[in-house]
């Protein structure tokens, strides 16, 4: 989700407590705040789909998957995100709540009104993030993912699937196929595809 207005400066411990009784969402980078943009049915759709496939995916296993609501670290503390779909697989992380520390896989559903800042500010935040092994990025109208994949070099590669390839994350294992990815969205390209 983007950014649309300033709130005031505030440290990480401020905006925690101030974030826990809002009624919107917020992102909090290096001590500014910003409210989070509204997502159309299409963005929650491909969200859940995820969501609801890295959940079967990692039944039974310590990873936990979460959806929109679910804070992210980044940056030392000093940025909280909210992803659209958050997979972790660590205990510190099962000891909080309310925000995960060391997730392994962020999924971000791109809108035209955000993505330039979850591909710029929002990625290069996450990348901070030590125990995180992969960024995906999926684009609604090309219906096209990428996924930035953290190398054992430490540097990020990226891995782009077109809009009939099954999406794969190895940090979990799991080929996501476009048809379970899309599901129930309907729109031109979709109905193009299916031709």
């Amino acid at each position: 989700m983007g950014h649309a207005a300033r709130v005031a400066v505030m440290t990480a411990d401020e905006y925690l407590a101030w974030e826990a009784v809002q009624t919107e969402r917020h992102d909090f980078v290096d001590g500014e705040v910003f409210a989070m943009a509204r997502a159309e049915d299409r963005h929650v759709t491909v969200s859940l789909n995820v969501a609801m496939a890295l959940r079967q995916h990692l039944a039974g296993s310590t990873c936990r998957t979460f959806m929109a609501d679910m804070k992210v670290a980044a940056a030392h503390d000093r940025s909280f995100f909210y992803p659209d779909v958050v997979v972790t697989c660590s205990e510190s992380d099962r000891a909080s709540p309310v925000v995960k520390r060391e997730p392994v896989l962020i999924v971000e559903v791109l809108s035209p009104s955000t993505a330039a800042y979850d591909l710029g500010e929002k990625f290069t935040a996450y990348t901070d993030i030590g125990t995180l092994q992969e960024v995906a990025f999926i684009d609604l109208d090309t219906r096209r993912s990428n996924v930035c994949r953290k190398g054992a070099d430490g540097l990020w590669v990226l891995h782009p699937f077109g809009p009939a390839d099954a999406v794969h994350f190895a940090s979990v294992s799991l080929q996501l196929p476009a048809e379970t990815l899309f599901a129930e969205v309907d729109d031109e390209l979709g109905t193009d595809l299916k031709r």
